[in-house]
């Protein structure tokens, strides 16, 4: 933990910090907003099956003009369970016995009846979708949540990946190429000839978003003192929030899938240029003992961050001398299985884990279903955008006034209660179900930013981006899973919601299980938290000696 002492010496919070700081929070804007883009590239507009005598100009069996269109459909689609035109069947040959009934049933039977074998009519006043592109409706709806799937898995396996290259590689090398990665395939995914080659590159966009929001809040939170690490990764969050309310904007505006994708993916070539300006982590440096490297990063920090004198005395021998421990432990390379060797560590990994699991399912249940809410989903999706800043400033406060622990009880609280409230509401209630899925996504964003916060201070420089990894493959899991357990609704409509709104509260019962961490520094080693559990030990014996002493 000695490396606060040269960050003290060259600024913890100067020029070089918020500039960097800057850059990282505008790649997470554009970043983050993709992991939500099926809700407006994947949506489903109205559609029938295409009909001869409505839809094919060179047939015409309505020469008079008598019928009107809705007696066209009446003798050419049957109706649904719910006495609607169905979607998905079409009849044989037209019935016109169907417009001298009185009423709604006849005697219609399964043979006059045939799927949509010419195609769909889709409603022209709404926007051109991948659903449109590749007809992704009745027996192939299902593949609609393929390309979610498709998404979430791939953070699933960034999260694998990630964390051991960022571990081995640095935090900087690897971020850069994730950008590269989203930019290609997403702008790629914008021409995709089929919807298997559109899954593979959204797969691939899936796997970089985790290397862009892992090593962006790494590079940021290891340059900062503890004071202000919770507020980092507050930004982060609401930098993202920022994205999704952008996200909303332009869907609205653009209404051709293929422009919404290429507008969300072009600009992040742009961001390649000023990441040869961004410095690597100093501590990861040191911990992998490479001391040459730190001590050039350093002193330019120093510099921009006008310390020069400062960073001028630093010598190698300066940070040999203050590393000590770290350096001794660096000798000793780090290994995934290094995380559960020890018990106090490997309890923390696997609460931590736990808690993202539960917390990941109710964050993206929310997020992605939106459609299932029955509201507007332009609107909440940049409602969601618009509360995410103020809800993380409170958030932040929260952390550094309550605790870490405390205040994450009470922020997921809230945020399962709130989806708990939203579905149990009235549909008739519109404005409360609004206001109550606006709380829901507020609070969703303020318990993600929480729990990265607690997850950070937790671990070891030396090993945090695999220890994160391992945390995030649980955090994939739960958010892979979300849209599945819409599947539930068949059997009863409460059931997803109940198990998004109870998950984050057990999640928070879970937290206290973990130490605060408020002000305390970054642990840069293994044997640092050994250290700190043996201290906590004596401290709690000193206290209950004074206390029997007294008695």
């Amino acid at each position: 933990m000695a490396f606060q002492d040269l960050l003290d010496q060259v600024g913890s919070l100067g020029r070089f910090q918020i500039l960097q700081m800057i850059f990282i929070l505008i790649s997470n804007f554009m970043a983050s907003p993709h992991s939500l883009l099926e809700n407006f590239t994947a949506a489903i507009p109205s559609h029938r099956c295409w009909v001869p005598i409505l839809d094919n100009d060179t047939v015409s069996d309505n020469e008079s003009g008598i019928l009107s269109k809705e007696d066209l459909l009446r003798v050419s689609l049957p109706l649904d369970s719910n006495l609607r035109p169905d979607k998905c069947h079409r009849f044989v040959q037209p019935q016109w016995h169907l417009l001298h009934l009185n009423g709604t049933v006849s005697n219609v039977t399964e043979t006059d009846i045939e799927p949509c074998v010419d195609g769909w009519v889709y409603d022209q006043s709404t926007s051109l979708t991948i659903v449109t592109e590749w007809n992704l409706v009745c027996d192939s709806q299902s593949l609609d949540s393929m390309a979610k799937f498709s998404f979430l898995s791939g953070t699933l396996v960034g999260n694998i990946l990630c964390g051991h290259l960022t571990d081995r590689f640095g935090r900087r090398l690897v971020f850069i190429y994730a950008l590269l990665q989203m930019a290609v395939s997403e702008s790629c995914a914008a021409f995709a000839p089929t919807f298997l080659i559109y899954c593979i590159l959204r797969f691939l966009a899936g796997i970089s978003t985790s290397g862009v929001t892992t090593n962006g809040t790494l590079l940021m939170i290891e340059w900062t003192k503890p004071e202000f690490q919770a507020m980092t990764t507050t930004l982060l969050v609401c930098a993202a929030g920022i994205g999704q309310m952008t996200l909303a904007g332009l869907a609205f505006t653009v209404q051709n899938w293929h422009h919404l994708q290429l507008m969300m993916s072009l600009p992040i070539f742009f961001l390649l240029v000023p990441t040869r300006w961004m410095s690597e982590s100093a501590r990861w440096l040191i911990a992998t003992n490479k001391l040459q490297r730190s001590l050039k990063e350093l002193r330019r920090v120093a510099h921009i961050n006008g310390r020069q004198s400062s960073g001028d005395i630093l010598t190698i021998e300066v940070v040999r001398t203050t590393m000590k421990e770290e350096l001794e432990a660096s000798q000793t390379k780090s290994s995934l299985w290094d995380l559960f060797r020890t018990p106090i560590l490997r309890k923390r990994i696997c609460l931590l884990s736990f808690v993202r699991f539960l917390t990941w399912i109710s964050v993206f249940g929310l997020l992605v279903n939106l459609q299932h809410l029955r509201t507007n989903v332009f609107l909440l999706q940049g409602l969601f955008g618009i509360v995410a800043i103020p809800a993380n400033l409170l958030g932040m406060v929260l952390l550094n006034h309550m605790g870490r622990r405390i205040s994450q009880l009470l922020i997921l609280s809230l945020f399962g209660v709130s989806i708990l409230a939203t579905k149990f509401v009235p549909q008739e209630m519109q404005i409360a179900r609004l206001v109550l899925a606006t709380l829901g996504g507020a609070f969703s964003f303020v318990a993600a930013s929480s729990t990265l916060v607690h997850a950070n201070e937790l671990l070891p420089t030396t090993i945090r981006a695999t220890a994160l990894g391992i945390i995030g493959i649980f955090g994939g899991f739960g958010s892979t899973l979300s849209p599945l357990f819409m599947i539930l609704e068949t059997y009863f409509d409460y059931i997803p919601w109940i198990i998004y709104g109870v998950f984050p509260i057990l999640g928070g019962l879970v937290v206290l299980l973990l130490p605060e961490t408020k002000n305390k520094p970054l642990p840069d080693s293994i044997q640092d938290i050994e250290k700190e559990r043996r201290l906590s030990r004596q401290a709690k014996q000193k206290d209950a000696f004074i206390k029997v002493t007294q008695f």
